[in-house]
C-alpha cells in the first residue's frame, strides 16, 4: 500500500478545504503566505488607519511651537462716542494688536517636546504592528497544525476503510471471523470520530483568522522561514517594544523639561493706537501705547504639571527595563524552544522511517496470514501517528523560527 507524506497531503487538501471562503471571497485576495496575512490585517487596525492623522496633528503642533509667539497674536478693535447721550461729538477709537511672548528657553524645549512626540507615534505604531504580528502568527501556526491533524485524519478513515473492504472479502472467504470485521469496521469509525474533532478543531483555528477578514490560501502556502541571527541584532536599538518605551520616556523627559521652564503663563506685548476728540469742531488726537502684561505664577498649578510629567518619565524607564530584560529571556527561550524543535523533528522523522518500514513487514505478514489483525490495526495506528507527528514536528521548527523572529522584533516577511 502507498501512503502520501503528510505534508503532501496537507497541501494537496487545501484547495478544498477553502472552497467555500474562496467562493465566498471571489474579489477579495487571498493572502498566500504569512508576510500577506499580516499585511492584510494591519490595513484592517484601527490604529493603522489613524495613524496619518495623528501624525498630522502631531506636526501640526511641531509648526506651532516653531512660530516666533507663543500663541498668535491677538487683534482688538474699540470705539467710544456720546451720540446716544449728549451727542456733544466726543469719539475714541482704539485699534490695537497682544501677542503672546516665549519664555526664555520655553520655544526651543517646545520644538524639542513636539520632536519626540513625532518620534513616539512612528514607535508606538511600529510597535503596535510588532503586537499584531505576534497575534497573526499564532492564530497562522495553529491553522497550519489544524489543517495537518484534518488531513491525516482524512487519509487515516481511506486507508481503514480500504482494509476494513480488504477484511469483508476474508470474512467472506472464511479467513478471518466475524470478530474481525467488528474490529475492522470499529478502527474506520475511530477514524470518523477523529477527522470530525479534528475538522472543528480546524474550523476554530480558522475562525480566528477570518475575524481580521483574513481566508488564508493554504495550498500555497510556504512553510520554510529565514532563520535570523540574535548575535548580529542590537535588540535594545532596534526591538519595536523597546522604542516605543524609549520613546516615551523621552517624551516624557521633554514634558518635564518644558513643565520646569513653564512656572508661569506667557507674558504678552501690546501695541495699540488711540485717535479721539472731545466734541464737534474740534481736532482728533491721536496717541499710541506700548506695554507689558506679565501674569502671576500659580505654585500649585506648576508643582502638579511638574509632578505628573516626573511620575510618567519614571514610569517609562521603570517599563522600559522591566522589558528589556523580560525581551532577553524570551530570546533565549525562543533559541531553546527552536534547538529542541529541530533535534524533536529529527527524531520524528527517525521513528516514521521506522514505523514505515514496520507497517510494510506487518502488512505483508497479515496477507500471508502470518499476523493477526489487532497486530495489522496497532501497527498502522503506530505508523500514521508516526508520519503527522513527522509533518507536526516540520511545522514546529517554522513556528519556532517564526516565534524566535517575534521575540527578537522583526516583523514577518
Amino acid at each position: 500500500m502507498t501512503s502520501r507524506s503528510p505534508m503532501g497531503a496537507l497541501l494537496a487538501c487545501s484547495a478544498a478545504l477553502w472552497l467555500g471562503a474562496g467562493q465566498a471571497r471571489a474579489n477579495e485576495a487571498i493572502p498566500a503566505t504569512l508576510a500577506q496575512a499580516f499585511k492584510q490585517a494591519w490595513s484592517q487596525q484601527a490604529e493603522g488607519a489613524a495613524a496619518p492623522a495623528r501624525r498630522d496633528a502631531a506636526q501640526g503642533r511641531k509648526n506651532a511651537a516653531g512660530a516666533w509667539t507663543a500663541a498668535p497674536p491677538v487683534l482688538e478693535l474699540s470705539g467710544r462716542s456720546d451720540r446716544l447721550n449728549r451727542n456733544q461729538g466726543s469719539r475714541e477709537i482704539e485699534l490695537g494688536v497682544s501677542a503672546a511672548l516665549w519664555l526664555p528657553g520655553e520655544r526651543q524645549l517646545t520644538l524639542a517636546l513636539a520632536d519626540a512626540e513625532l518620534g513616539a507615534l512612528d514607535s508606538r505604531q511600529l510597535a503596535a504592528r510588532w503586537r499584531l504580528a505576534g497575534a497573526v502568527r499564532e492564530a497562522w501556526w495553529a491553522l497550519q497544525l489544524a489543517a495537518l491533524d484534518q488531513q491525516s485524519a482524512q487519509t487515516r478513515i481511506t486507508a481503514a476503510a480500504q482494509l476494513a473492504r480488504d477484511v469483508t472479502r476474508r470474512v467472506a472467504a472464511g479467513d478471518l471471523s466475524r470478530a474481525d470485521q467488528h474490529q475492522a469496521d470499529a478502527a474506520v469509525a475511530t477514524a470518523e470520530a477523529e477527522a470530525a474533532q479534528a475538522q472543528a478543531a480546524l474550523a476554530q483555528a480558522a475562525q480566528t483568522l477570518r475575524s481580521w477578514g483574513l481566508a488564508p490560501d493554504l495550498a500555497r502556502q510556504d512553510m520554510a522561514l529565514p532563520e535570523p541571527n540574535p548575535e548580529a541584532r542590537e535588540l535594545e536599538a532596534a526591538h519595536p517594544a523597546l522604542r516605543e518605551l524609549s520613546d516615551r520616556a523621552r517624551l516624557a523627559e521633554r514634558s518635564l523639561a518644558l513643565a520646569s521652564r513653564q512656572r508661569r503663563g506667557n507674558p504678552e506685548l501690546l501695541l495699540s493706537t488711540t485717535r479721539q476728540r472731545a466734541s464737534h469742531g474740534e481736532s482728533s488726537a491721536q496717541t499710541v501705547m506700548l506695554g507689558l502684561r506679565i501674569p502671576f505664577g500659580s505654585a500649585g498649578a506648576h508643582q502638579a504639571r511638574q509632578a505628573g510629567a516626573s511620575a510618567d518619565q519614571i514610569e517609562a524607564q521603570t517599563l522600559l527595563a522591566l522589558e528589556q530584560r523580560r525581551l532577553r529571556a524570551e530570546v533565549e527561550s525562543a533559541q531553546a524552544r527552536l534547538t529542541a524543535a529541530r533535534a524533536g523533528a529529527e527524531a520524528a522523522a527517525r521513528r516514521a522511517i521506522l514505523a514505515r518500514e514496520t507497517r510494510g513487514f506487518i502488512e505483508k505478514a497479515f496477507r500471508l496470514g502470518e499476523a493477526d489483525l489487532p497486530s495489522r490495526l496497532r501497527v498502522e495506528q503506530e505508523a500514521f501517528e508516526a508520519e503527522r507527528q513527522q509533518a507536526r514536528a516540520g511545522i514546529g521548527v517554522s513556528q519556532a523560527i517564526s516565534a524566535l523572529r517575534q521575540a527578537l522584533g522583526l516583523l514577518p516577511l
